[in-house]
């Protein structure tokens, strides 16, 4: 594996606090970029307001990103998009970020509406994975669409197989025409959804039982009767020991009607991942097949799920593992401030939820064989009621877990969590050589 390697391109935008934090890390086949915004070298909001101009924005720092770290926008697989506004903003958006992607990517992509962003004027947070370019081959990734699914803009995918992993979009409710099955019905549309979310890893020869992290979506209002039986739901599909899962509560999707969605990263088998290739198997050399190629090269980890004694519970059984490591990538669930009888710790407190929820990150990493150096990606939800001084507050502690140069972080504020009194969930990506 090649060293970890972080970016902070010159002249880059800052937060307004000092931290540890970098823009983007490349190890273990992958880059990430953090959640890239609209700001400029001194921590304020660029064209404020202005959603057009800051998806040009945030689509040039995760291009510098890249570029910093020998890539290109062609190498990118994936792209989570939090931004502010309605449907025809979204449409307008997704449109924008299609026409720059000019090149050889189709990645899938998540778009998270929320009623705001960190700093006001902020419209739109935009974060990348990327292929490492020294793992790039003619089938490698490969970008799947199907008419299965509800139709996408030509230059985005359904399912990305990259690596040994698999990338879904956004899954949801949402006919191939574009329409809405069972508008405002929380419960039905929860089965719809995870009916083609099946269909979706059926792309890519995988099933529910590969998936190593799920996030999840749903109009709620942060209390756990509204969270419990969609949750049931979605456990139905999972066997026991399941995926590393995050659930956030909103309070409404961009699409009227829209109730939930969902996306995964799942693992792909050789088996699996050479029926993928054998679709562009007429770029391989004529003298060896697709599937000899990847039973050559693909390792196929088992993966190995996390449950530290006396962690934190769910009010409800559910088949989620707190973590999981499949080769060296190791996938955390959202952590937390709860106790392992599901009360909430600390309640309203974003600065000491932040340590308990950190202090769980590495119990899970440490029960994984790894450390928080081995770290790449932090994603924080935090209740956005909060004050911008409580905030950087807590962004500093966040940033004191880590070491110089960490790893890339994305913050977004969101009007709920599960529980009542939670104010912050934190999950984390890393790769580790143990």
């Amino acid at each position: 594996m090649s060293n970890k390697t972080h970016s902070w391109p010159d002249g880059h935008w800052h937060w307004p606090v000092t931290v540890s934090h970098f823009h983007g890390v490349r190890r273990g086949g992958l880059i990430y970029t953090g959640g890239q915004a609209s700001l400029n070298s001194a921590g304020q909001v660029v064209n404020p307001d202005d959603l057009s101009a800051q998806t040009r924005n945030v689509y040039q720092h995760v291009e510098t990103i890249l570029t910093d770290l020998g890539a290109t926008t062609d190498d990118l697989v994936k792209l989570v998009i939090y931004f502010v506004g309605d449907e025809s903003d979204e449409k307008h958006m997704l449109d924008i970020l299609a026409d720059l992607l000019a090149g050889a990517s189709s990645p899938v992509v998540s778009t998270i509406c929320l009623p705001a962003l960190c700093y006001p004027g902020m419209r739109i947070e935009l974060e990348g994975v990327a292929i490492d370019p020294d793992y790039r081959t003619d089938n490698n990734p490969a970008f799947i669409r199907s008419e299965t699914l509800p139709a996408l803009n030509k230059r985005f995918s359904h399912v990305v197989c990259c690596n040994n992993l698999i990338f879904t979009g956004d899954i949801s409710a949402l006919k191939p025409d574009g329409t809405l099955a069972d508008s405002g019905d929380l419960i039905s549309q929860t089965r719809n959804m995870m009916n083609n979310l099946g269909c979706a890893l059926s792309l890519a020869s995988a099933s529910f039982d590969q998936v190593l992290k799920l996030n999840v979506f749903y109009r709620g209002d942060g209390t756990a009767e509204n969270w419990e039986t969609p949750a049931a739901i979605r456990a139905s599909y999972f066997s026991d020991p399941g995926p590393a899962a995050t659930g956030i509560a909103l309070s409404g999707f961009a699409q009227e009607g829209l109730m939930t969605k969902i996306a995964v990263t799942a693992h792909a088998t050789a088996h699996a991942t050479a029926q993928v290739s054998e679709k562009n198997a007429e770029k391989l050399s004529p003298d060896k097949s697709a599937t000899e190629l990847i039973e050559a090269t693909e390792d196929n980890p088992v993966v190995r799920y996390s449950w530290p004694e006396g962690h934190w519970n769910w009010t409800t059984a559910l088949p989620y593992k707190h973590g999981n490591r499949h080769g060296k990538i190791i996938h955390l669930g959202g952590q937390v401030a709860l106790d392992k009888n599901a009360r909430v710790l600390h309640p309203k407190d974003i600065v000491a939820q932040t340590h308990v929820a950190l202090e769980n990150i590495k119990k899970i990493l440490t029960d994984l064989n790894a450390t928080m150096d081995d770290v790449v990606k932090v994603t924080t939800f935090y209740q956005g009621t909060a004050s911008a001084e409580a905030l950087h507050q807590n962004l500093l502690v966040r940033s004191e877990a880590f070491q110089t140069p960490g790893p890339a972080t994305s913050g977004i504020p969101v009007p709920y969590l599960v529980y009542e009194d939670m104010v912050i969930e934190i999950e984390v990506i890393a790769v580790s050589d143990e």
